[in-house]
């Protein structure tokens, strides 16, 4: 952890960097999703390039398959039916393998899908680095969180095109060049922030909308807004993520040129 010192912070700053390639570069990272396949899209069972059978109950997938469709699950070949609930651990974890991709069951507004990650993917072959400007303790300001009275879901557009609910527990404020701003955003299980945002680099020397994580308020709501860690979101990695877009009221009116920028060479 950084002493507040700024070359500290700058040396932090560096190894996240380094830390967040290595990441999204790994065999399993989200360069190797090659496709987000919905359930209710294929009720013949039959999902592209995957083989098995697979069928939707209320509270699970049931996935049948035989010796010649190469599938495992919990690393023994599956021949007959196995009973799959969401994965929640990490993709490389993901109880259904076909030789060196993964399968990985998940589960959104009630709706079944598979995700497909695979090492050989063409976007992670192609993968040349993350743009991302250097650290400048300028985008490091004081931020005070206040939660709502009670949470709420607003609509959002997502990537894939339909619209979701994306709960926010609260707004959090900030000043950048002597203006006040403001965040709406979700509030995770261990009590950090996180926000979805866009600001006036987004879609120009920026990907068009960046995610912010900052670190769990004190008890007065005070925390670091730190934009030299806005980070790329998944969709900006491969096409079958579901970000959601920015809430209304995210779109900064200044740039921030700060943090992750676009995947390099993009």
């Amino acid at each position: 952890m950084s002493t507040g010192h700024p070359a500290d912070a700058a040396q932090d700053w560096k190894h996240w960097h380094e830390q967040r390639t290595e990441t999204v570069s790994a065999p399993y990272g989200p360069l190797s999703l090659t496709g987000t396949h919905w359930l209710a899209d294929h009720p013949e069972g039959h999902l592209p390039d995957i083989p098995g059978h697979w069928a939707e109950t209320p509270d699970a997938l049931v996935l049948t398959a035989g010796p010649d469709d190469g599938l495992t699950v919990d690393g023994a070949p599956l021949t007959g039916e196995a009973r799959l609930g969401a994965d929640g651990g990490p993709v490389a974890d993901a109880r259904v393998a076909a030789g060196g991709r993964r399968l990985v069951v998940i589960r959104r507004e009630g709706l079944w899908a598979v995700r497909d990650f695979d090492p050989d993917a063409a976007a992670r072959r192609a993968f040349r680095g993350i743009d991302a400007t250097a650290y400048d303790e300028r985008w490091a300001v004081p931020g005070r969180f206040v939660p709502y009275d009670e949470d709420r879901t607003v609509t959002v557009g997502n990537a894939d095109g339909k619209e979701r609910g994306l709960g926010l527990g609260g707004e959090l404020s900030f000043r950048i060049g002597g203006v006040e701003h403001a965040l709406k955003v979700s509030v995770e299980a261990d009590g950090s922030l996180w926000a979805v945002f866009a600001d006036a680099t987004s879609g120009v020397s920026s990907y068009r909308f960046r995610f912010l994580r900052p670190a769990a308020p004190d008890a007065d709501g005070r925390t670091t807004v730190d934009f030299n860690r806005a980070l790329l979101p998944p969709c900006a990695f491969a096409d079958h993520f579901i970000c959601p877009f920015p809430p209304p009221g995210n779109t900064l009116p200044v740039d921030i040129a700060a943090g992750e920028r676009n995947l390099r060479g993009a």
